[in-house]
This record gives structure tokens, C-alpha cells and sequence, in this order.
């Protein structure tokens, strides 16, 4: 990753896929959505890896175990193995395995994901507070966790053992639109008790560091949606971000990101893997990209030009990312972006 603060998307001579040995991907989001493929991601994903590059699925979701994410994908057209998957739940059962006895109960709240884990890192699965736990850990277990679940982990936390959660995105994509995600249910705990959780998840390292040991990833890119989990992630690990804009960011997210969310690359989809990235001109006076020049009036960003809309949209990024420095864009990109259609 390039040092200081990115102010421009970055362009690449090379394709993505031959640039780097290995993708980090995101799952929900950017692979699939509701359960379905997302439009290209099927086809490109083969062209990826049929050149040489490694895919590694790497989710904050705990709930499903690597092996049935694996054959999700499959289904998909996708083919995967259990190896290529990379959970949330396998890094807080690293997390937790190295600051408990070899053995030690460890009470779930969560779903079969957590479980798993936790039986690869020799620890035991216990369900009440009363079973004498040596930590208590959190994931996402799905829309029917029973609310009781809640409470037994706030009666262990209250007793003082230590407490993790798998990640704390607040939200999940679902088929029917945005849904709570585990960072809700850790608000829960957190509300009863006061405590503070030790965190595994992206953005924080001990998922990276996890990703990195399982893959053996030399050149990784991180392949994500989400600006405070993906990108956040790839800047905390010092590695390179390709956002695509399939899942939850949008267009003014994007310009508004500060320099913790500002990816290396934008692309619409997964087809960004397979190109080369065109590259940012210009300074102060307008930045260009493809047939777009975009700049920074006095309360607003300016689009002038023709083209195709991620183009268009590198080009505003580089206005806006500019003009914030190392804080966050408050000019109105609002025009600019209907003139992309985002």
C-alpha cells in the first residue's frame, strides 16, 4: 500500500488478478446476495482463477461452518473448499486459545460456525453461564437466537469472565434488505453489563492476521463492499482494497470516506479483478478520468465530461479525497453522482 494519505483511487497497468497472488473476498455482498450470485461474480471469479490467482473467501459471518460455506459457493458454480473459507469464528477461537488452558469450556452464543472453531483450537463448547466457562464468546447465530442466549452470556460477563465476540458489524445484507447483525446483539450485552468484548473481526488484525496464516497470501488484495470492515481491514494490514459497489457502500460513502476507508481501487463488480485500473490525472485544478474531469467548488463537487460511470466515479474520489486531507469530504457530491446514475 502506498505510505501517507491516499488522495486517488490508483490505477494498475496490470490486471488485478496478476498484480496480486491472492483475493481476500467478502462474501455478502460481493459474491453473493440473499443467497443468489451476484451478476458476474460467478464467470469472473472462474477467469480469476484460471489465470493463476488464488480466491480465499474471508466473512465476518460466524454462523456457518467453512465447510458449508464451501459447498454454498460450489452450488453457486463457484467451486471452493472448506480450506479456501476464512470466518470470523476461526479467528476469535485463535484469539481466545491463546489466553485460555488448552481445554478450557468456552460458553457460545452463537450458532454451529463458533462451535466448529472452537473444537479446531481444542477448546469445548459449554451453553450456560453455570458450566463454569473460561470465556464467553459471541457471533452471529441467525435471525432466531433465542433472547435468552442474551442474558446467559450476561450473566458470565457479570461474573467476570472474559468475553469476545466474533466481529461487530452492526448490520447483515439479507434477501429482503438490511438486517441486524451481530454488533446488535453484542450492544445487548454490552448494555447489560458495562463490559467491553475483545474483538476478532474485520477491520481489526487478529482477522488479517488469521487470513494471512491460513492463505500463505505473499501479494493479497482485499476484495470487499463494506468501507468500515473491508477497506478499514486492508488499511490496518497494510495490504492493498478493491471496493466494488455491490453491496451496502455507496457512491457518497465513498467520496465522504476518510483516509481509513479510501480503497486502493474502484470498480463497479468482480469484473475489476480482470482489468487493469485506469489511472487518476490531474491536481487542485481537475482531476480526469476516462472522458470525466471532476473538481471542488466551494460547497460541491463538479462533474463535467462523458463516459463510463466508475470513471467517472475515480475521478470524483480523487476531488473529494483532495479537499478532506486526512478528514472526510463535506461537499455536496449529490449532482455529481446522478450524473453517474449512483
Amino acid at each position: 500500500m502506498s505510505q501517507g494519505v491516499r488522495t486517488r483511487p490508483e490505477g494498475s497497468g496490470q490486471p488485478l488478478s496478476e498484480a496480486y497472488d491472492t483475493a481476500l473476498l467478502d462474501l455478502d455482498g460481493v459474491v453473493y446476495a440473499g443467497g443468489s450470485a451476484i451478476a458476474h461474480a460467478v464467470d469472473s471469479l472462474a477467469a480469476a482463477r484460471s489465470g493463476g490467482m488464488r480466491l480465499a473467501y474471508v466473512t465476518n459471518n460466524a454462523l456457518r461452518t467453512p465447510d458449508t460455506v464451501a459447498a454454498h459457493l460450489t452450488e453457486l458454480g463457484i467451486p471452493t473448499g472448506a480450506d479456501d473459507v476464512i470466518t470470523s469464528a476461526q479467528a476469535v477461537a485463535r484469539l481466545i486459545s491463546e489466553q485460555v488452558p488448552a481445554g478450557a469450556r468456552v460458553l457460545v452464543i452463537g450458532g454451529e460456525g463458533l462451535r466448529v472453531a472452537l473444537r479446531e483450537r481444542g477448546l469445548v463448547p459449554v451453553e450456560s453461564a453455570d458450566d463454569d466457562p473460561a470465556a464467553v464468546v459471541q457471533g452471529y447465530g441467525g435471525p432466531d437466537l433465542p433472547w435468552g442466549r442474551f442474558a446467559e452470556a450476561s450473566y458470565a460477563v457479570r461474573r467476570g469472565v472474559p468475553w469476545f465476540a466474533s466481529n461487530t458489524d452492526l448490520t447483515i445484507p439479507s434477501g429482503r434488505g438490511i438486517a441486524p447483525g451481530n454488533g446488535a446483539a453484542v450492544e445487548v450485552v454490552r448494555i447489560a453489563t458495562g463490559a467491553e468484548p475483545q474483538v476478532a473481526g474485520k477491520p481489526l488484525p487478529p482477522m488479517h492476521r488469521e487470513t494471512i496464516i491460513r492463505t500463505g497470501a505473499e501479494r493479497p488484495l482485499v476484495v470487499g463492499d463494506r468501507l468500515d470492515t473491508d477497506i478499514e481491514g486492508a488499511f490496518n494490514g497494510g495490504v492493498d482494497s478493491l471496493l466494488v459497489l455491490t453491496g451496502v457502500t455507496d457512491g457518497a460513502q465513498l467520496l465522504a470516506a476518510p483516509p481509513q476507508h479510501r480503497p486502493t481501487y474502484v470498480d463497479a463488480d468482480l469484473r475489476g479483478l480482470l482489468t487493469g485500473q485506469p489511472e487518476v490525472t490531474g491536481d487542485g485544478a481537475g482531476f480526469r478520468c476516462g472522458g470525466w474531469t471532476a473538481t471542488a467548488g466551494a460547497d460541491r463537487l463538479e462533474l463535467t465530461g462523458d463516459g463510463e460511470a466508475p470513471d467517472g466515479l475515480r475521478a470524483l474520489c480523487a476531488a473529494a479525497w483532495t479537499t478532506a486531507g486526512e478528514g472526510s469530504c463535506a461537499l455536496d457530491g449529490g449532482k455529481a453522482l446522478a450524473r453517474l446514475g449512483l
